[in-house]
């Protein structure tokens, strides 16, 4: 079968670029042909814009326009590094369409072909922001004869605002199949009157740790703990340098701004080098959900904590699921209680039972009768 996925896979993050890997290699593993649509519209695009200005106060005239300009550029130059990497990335793993589309309008002007279309994973739904409102992440360019469906759509959050909950309920009951991403993602879309929503694992899981260790080949001879921290947390900090003197590990940072603390920063690196980082850690501390996940397949010792911004339940939701609540913590935590192994004997037994949910689901709506040759 031919699959079409659109997903925010090219937004210079490593957990969008590493579910958007996940759900193509999953699939071509079940022996489909896969193109992630190149699907770039203006507010996804302004990531490493030498030129732009991202606070308002700044563009009152040419003269603090300049000054904004004459101390960002510097800063955002080097940051092309960072790019680079992640460019590299997308090039040598992910299937993209050759064509790029900026617009729903653009895309029913030029549909990509194929039998069954998938949106998803990751924050696609998150209506805190453009893309949760955009009808392209719902499919509204695919014509109602092709199999359409979500896999693992996250809302990010535990409610949707009044005003886009009707535009939210007309386009999901559109798809042939509803896969959330977060357990409080079906209950948004239960409260809309959609009862046919299931839960799926985040694709990064349809592949176990085997296959990833194909993309984080890198090796590290230092025993150290992983930070990712996108919110620059006191207690992220805290943590890392209390178990790092209590442990004797050192601290590597990945993160596109320098944090201060740090031994060794990998500030300019790509995907491959994060799951090589986590493969390798003897400890990681984050607020990043996709550091829980992959700590969860590589069964490392692991902390979140919660980030500033209102999206903390995919991480809740997560940890909930698989019993592991204790290692969402505050700043009321032991130290002799959060250096305890992690346990993860009974969290796999239930994500193992979660994966295979999650593959069934893809199978059934991919096998649905829409008037294309069912090849699953």
């Amino acid at each position: 079968m031919k699959i079409c996925t659109i997903t925010c896979h090219d937004v210079y993050n490593h957990g969008a670029s590493l579910q958007a890997y996940g759900l193509m290699k999953h699939l071509m593993n079940c022996g489909h042909e896969i193109e992630i649509i190149d699907y770039k519209p203006d507010y996804l695009s302004n990531h490493y814009n030498l030129l732009s200005i991202a606070n308002p106060k700044w563009e009152k005239n040419i003269i603090t326009k300049s000054i904004y300009l004459i101390l960002k550029v510097p800063t955002r130059v080097l940051g092309l590094r960072r790019k680079k990497a992640f460019d590299r990335f997308t090039s040598k793993y992910l299937k993209v369409t050759k064509s790029r589309f900026t617009s729903n309008e653009e895309l029913k002007k030029n549909i990509p072909y194929a039998d069954a279309y998938i949106c998803g994973s990751d924050q696609i739904w998150n209506t805190l922001h453009k893309n949760g409102k955009d009808p392209a992440f719902y499919l509204d360019f695919v014509p109602n004869e092709k199999i359409k469906a979500s896999y693992a759509a996250s809302f990010a959050t535990d409610t949707i605002s009044d005003e886009i909950k009707l535009m939210v309920k007309e386009r999901v009951e559109r798809l042939d199949g509803v896969g959330v991403r977060e357990k409080s993602g079906v209950e948004i879309l239960k409260r809309l009157g959609i009862n046919r929503a299931v839960n799926v694992v985040d694709p990064v899981f349809l592949l176990d740790k085997e296959e990833w260790n194909n993309i984080g080949t890198r090796e590290f001879k230092e025993e150290y703990i992983l930070v990712y921290d996108f919110d620059n947390s006191m207690l992220v900090k805290k943590l890392a340098i209390e178990i790092a003197k209590e442990k004797g590990y050192k601290i590597y940072i990945i993160n596109p701004g320098k944090l201060k603390y740090a031994d060794r920063y990998f500030n300019f690196d790509g995907p491959d080098t994060f799951v090589s980082l986590v493969r390798n850690a003897q400890f990681i501390i984050s607020n990043s959900f996709h550091a829980a996940v992959f700590s969860i397949i590589y069964e490392k010792d692991f902390l979140i904590v919660n980030r500033t911004e209102a999206i903390n339940t995919r991480m809740r939701d997560l940890l909930d699921d698989l019993k592991m609540n204790g290692r969402l913590i505050n700043e009321n935590y032991k130290l002799n209680e959060i250096l305890k192994k992690v346990d993860y004997k009974e969290s796999k037994k239930i994500l193992n039972e979660k994966i295979t949910f999650s593959k069934k689901y893809l199978g059934d709506v991919l096998s649905r009768d829409h008037g294309v040759r069912n090849i699953l």
